[in-house]
């Protein structure tokens, strides 16, 4: 149910262990590179984490390179980017991960034509899915109906061994599980509130170019206003503001310009008048962490699988949901072929929301402490607080420190566990030194690697 990036390579997984696979998509999808309805935040930017791209690459050989070819900026952090953290500008030393930057209607292209290649993978478009069929021991296939033409179209079954929930942090699979006598998962759910709108630009002044590829102000407790600047495929720039409930970035194209005066530094500001708008101001407020808990306790039936979004969705503004759809994929694919372990519904369940544990330890744990945030997951635990004070110091410390840089950065590209932060030579740095100095202006050029 759903065919964006986490129900094709859903379907890519399970083409290997199925006769068929039928992917049933509510929209139409474009010939090549479009949006689509049902992918609102496609006009917002979207970042392909190291861990993502390994992923990819696992489960579709060749595909970074493929990606590369098409055109996809690969900007390198912190080398690439002028950005500013918990009010200091970030050394701009050699970058030790990589993201793609690129439109996500590239990239989920570029999923579909490799999917879809396979004669085992079929689509249903243009059809969206009313229920589940079956009850509360086994799910047994799902109705679906037509959409289009403006007449209501008859329901009708759809039958299947498997059903994976793909459709996305919409989803509906809890009211269909409970009206076939199952338990709905429990949600653990945070939500700060916070929106954020998107206009394309190109750069008319030299700002941005080889040296310089983007601009980032990360918002934090204390300063709650983010921007981001970001390279599309086309040379184009992807510009996008957030801020929190109560205070929303404006889609009005003057307002959203002077929007930009509230962040702690005018230097977006100062480029975004300079610059050449390429589109419309797209707005998006959908952004709480929610967590549906399918690996509980309850009236579970086989047959039924949750994944991407429709299992773990996350605020935007952490960049972690391909990587985090190609993640669980490849623990889709792991718990699949376990020759020591019978891929049961709920083994096979657990597995993919361990995939996404990290993720949103980093999305969960950092909007909890966001003023104005609730939610049902916001209690914090005795031993949390010990761990806040260590990652406080931490973010502080990465700005002027490589070493503490470069290991934040590596967690936060899902690429080395959290477990990384706490490595020897971090915890020196974060626990016996003083925060290193950093640039009073924003650096505009690259630091020259040590000899």
């Amino acid at each position: 149910m759903g065919g964006s990036i986490a129900g094709l390579l859903a379907a890519h997984v399970l083409a290997e262990h199925a006769d068929r696979v039928t992917l049933v998509e509510r929209d139409r999808y474009p010939d090549g590179v479009g949006p689509r309805p049902g992918v609102p935040q496609s006009r917002h930017p979207h970042a392909l984490l190291d861990a993502g791209q390994r992923a990819l690459d696992a489960l579709l050989p060749g595909f970074t390179d493929e990606l590369g070819a098409a055109g996809a900026p690969r900007v390198g952090l912190p080398a690439d980017l002028v950005q500013c953290q918990v009010g200091r500008w970030i050394r701009r030393s050699p970058a030790s991960t990589h993201v793609f930057t690129g439109s996500r209607l590239q990239i989920e292209e570029l999923v579909r034509r490799r999917v879809l290649a396979n004669p085992a993978v079929t689509t249903l478009e243009s059809t969206e899915v009313v229920g589940l069929l079956g009850d509360a021991s086994r799910v047994r296939g799902v109705l679906v109906r037509e959409r289009g033409d403006g007449a209501r179209k008859e329901e009708r079954p759809l039958e299947a061994d498997l059903v994976v929930d793909a459709s996305g942090r919409g989803t509906k699979a809890p009211q269909w599980l409970t009206a076939i006598g199952a338990d709905a998962p429990h949600e653990e759910t945070i939500d700060t509130g916070l929106a954020y709108a998107s206009r394309v630009y190109r750069d008319t002044d030299g700002t941005l170019g080889a040296d310089t590829r983007g601009l980032y102000i990360v918002p934090d407790p204390g300063q709650v206003y983010g921007a981001v600047v970001l390279p599309l495929e086309d040379g184009s720039h992807l510009a996008t503001f957030s801020g929190l409930r109560g205070d929303e970035p404006p889609t009005d194209e003057d307002e959203y310009v002077a929007y930009a005066k509230r962040l702690p530094h005018p230097f977006v500001h100062r480029w975004m008048r300079e610059a050449e708008p390429q589109s419309p101001v797209f707005g998006f407020r959908s952004t709480a962490n929610v967590r549906r808990r399918y690996d509980l306790p309850g009236r579970r039936p086989a047959g039924f699988l949750a994944t991407g979004d429709a299992l773990c969705t996350f605020n935007p503004i952490y960049g972690q949901g391909m990587a985090v759809a190609a993640m669980t994929a490849v623990a889709l694919r792991d718990a699949l072929t376990d020759a020591r372990r019978t891929p049961t519904t709920q083994r096979v369940q657990r597995a993919l929301l361990a995939a996404s544990r990290q993720a949103w330890d980093i999305s969960a744990g950092s909007d909890k402490n966001m003023p104005g945030a609730i939610g049902n997951a916001l209690a914090s635990r005795a031993v949390d607080r010990p761990v806040a004070w260590y990652l406080r110091r931490l973010q502080q410390r990465s700005p002027g420190d490589p070493v503490v840089g470069n290991a934040f950065r590596s967690v936060l590209s899902l690429s080395e566990p959290m477990s990384a932060l706490f490595a020897p030579e971090v915890a020196r740095a974060v626990l016996f030194t003083s925060p290193a100095p950093t640039p009073a202006e924003p650096p505009m050029a690259r630091e020259e690697p040590d000899a």
